[in-house]
């Protein structure tokens, strides 16, 4: 990687994160584009929302990232470049029971105009969370999430649902931590919220998917369009409809990949193999 050139030497770019990501983030940046990565430390990156629902987030995963990047651009003025990163968790689209988290990290260059957005999505998350009504149910839900290396969190509850207004105990370190934390909500409530933390810095396999997807930030860079030779033609849209090898009828099979710039709408579908899914991902013939 740190043999190709460098665009951005020595530039400095400000990094919108209270969670510590500079950690993956600003090496990646500085071997792979020259990049400086200070960090915006005048924001509190909370107000675009919490994994903890105590601030709902508004809008999409790209918004947030781009709220961030935009107050890190106020926050320091003589930037040109500026970084966020955005996850989400929940439910896996096709396979039931089987979390999926996303993650993005976003680079903004206000000069060029240019924004690239890094991805990476992957089951392999700790995402979960149990409604306890004893201690001894909290430590094994901790132990299952790898905690302490993996923070928890403990809410309130009402009717099973969680509750953050009612209590909401973050930062928990220990077994003496936890064990506190339950019972004290578990007074309060009759049962408790136990959730993995998903904030980056208390949860290192979230922070192993913001350096992978700093890492497709970084491929996309160094991927220029063969029209206009600006960075970022990269796969944005995969198309389902890929034909059944039985009854040839479109399904839910990606059949082929978009590549398309940004800067000027050039863009090229790449037909991916095989040429046909199998039955089993047909409606029809396996409804």
């Amino acid at each position: 990687m740190s043999a190709a050139p460098r665009p951005y030497d020595h530039e400095l770019a400000v990094l919108a994160t209270m969670h510590a990501k500079e950690r993956v983030i600003a090496p990646l940046l500085e071997r792979a584009l020259g990049l400086r990565v200070r960090v915006s430390n005048g924001i509190d990156t909370d107000r675009f929302g919490t994994f903890s629902r105590d601030v709902e987030r508004t809008g999409s995963q790209l918004d947030a990232a781009r709220a961030k990047i935009a107050a890190a651009f106020a926050d320091t003025p003589d930037a040109q470049v500026a970084l966020a990163s955005e996850g989400t968790f929940g439910p896996h689209p096709y396979i039931p029971f089987l979390p999926l988290a996303r993650e993005i990290v976003v680079l903004a260059d206000r000069a060029s105009g240019l924004e690239l957005i890094g991805h990476h999505a992957s089951p392999t998350t700790n995402f979960s969370h149990a409604v306890v009504s004893d201690v001894g149910a909290a430590r094994a839900f901790a132990e299952r999430a790898q905690f302490p290396e993996h923070g928890v969190i403990v809410m309130g509850v009402i009717d099973g649902q969680p509750a953050p207004a009612r209590a909401l105990i973050k930062d928990i370190r220990n077994t003496e931590d936890l064990e506190y934390a339950v019972t004290k909500v578990i007074g309060m409530c009759g049962a408790a919220f136990v959730e993995t933390d998903m904030r980056a810095h208390r949860n290192p396999t979230r922070m192993r998917a913001i350096k992978r997807a700093t890492l497709d930030l970084v491929r996309r860079f160094r991927s220029p369009c063969p029209v206009c030779a600006a960075p970022g033609f990269a796969v944005t849209e995969r198309l389902a409809g890929l034909p059944c090898s039985w009854c040839g009828g479109p399904t839910l099979a990606i059949r082929a990949e978009v590549l398309s710039c940004s800067a000027c709408g050039h863009r090229i579908e790449n037909l991916v193999p095989p040429t046909t899914a199998d039955p089993g991902q047909c409606s029809d013939c396996n409804p």
